[in-house]
């Protein structure tokens, strides 16, 4: 029978990127308020410093780093920092930094390709190779991708494929690391507003639910992900999209009523 212990994450080290504002911030504040010591980093030194100062408040441990999740480099020095910090483990990895730019495919140079792979695919590798060593058994890897890895998307084709290639990749981690009872899952929200996303006047008509998603219904996700809740679950995707890719091209009318 379940219990809060299986909601806990009393004991645990959680590290998240891309954790100074929107969906990071919400997910280590959440972990933070669960039980988790957290490690978490940003390019946003400010942000950081904010949420750092709000898990303290909360009674737990937390590490920051200040990198570019492109650089391997930087990436193993940081999982080196927290896991002496924050006792020799990670329990949690949330690959959550990432982001693109709108634009054509024909008009996205080789650098600007790059740097989207970099950013949206190559950082996942890094963190994932710099903390499986540190993950005892039953530990969880938790990759934030986007509804777009699950359907066209004109003008951020290479930024969803990126994104498409990380849940591929989830998939085949989940086979190859299961062995050691390390769960590999995806969560793709749709449409989530945070500072770098302006709020929606409108809840969107191909959306099941007549709200309007917020940081909070990710970070939920992720904490069942993280939990002992999700202990038979890998190899998956959560969609946090209000039934957007349920509804696929049928739109919500002004009855009620769905058309294609």
């Amino acid at each position: 029978m379940l219990g809060p212990d299986d909601v806990s994450l009393e004991g645990k080290v959680a590290l998240i990127t891309g954790a100074a504002q929107g969906i990071g911030e919400a997910i280590a504040l959440t972990f933070a308020n669960f039980g988790a010591a957290v490690a978490m980093c940003d390019r946003n030194a400010d942000g950081l410093a904010y949420v750092s100062k709000e898990i303290d408040g909360l009674g737990q441990r937390v590490v920051t780093g200040v990198l570019d999740v492109r650089d391997d480099g930087q990436v193993e020095a940081f999982v080196g920092d927290a896991v002496r910090a924050l006792g020799n483990r990670i329990d949690v990895l949330v690959n959550n930094a990432g982001g693109g730019f709108s634009s054509e495919f024909m008009s996205v140079n080789a650098k600007g390709q790059d740097a989207l792979i970099r950013e949206n695919f190559s950082s996942v590798t890094h963190f994932v190779r710099a903390c499986v060593p540190h993950m005892p058994e039953g530990s969880s890897i938790i990759n934030v991708t986007s509804i777009e890895a699950h359907r066209a998307a004109p003008g951020f084709a290479v930024y969803s494929a990126m994104k498409a290639a990380v849940a591929n990749l989830s998939q085949s981690l989940a086979l190859e690391l299961g062995v050691k009872q390390i769960r590999v899952n995806c969560i793709a929200p749709d449409v989530i507003p945070t500072p770098g996303v302006p709020d929606m006047s409108e809840v969107p008509p191909r959306m099941a639910l007549p709200i309007a998603g917020h940081v909070d219904d990710v970070a939920g996700a992720a904490l069942f992900l993280a939990t002992n809740l999700s202990r038979f679950v890998t190899g998956t995707t959560i969609h946090v999209d209000g039934g957007n890719v349920a509804a696929g091209g049928w739109h919500r009318q002004p009855d009620g009523s769905w058309r294609p």
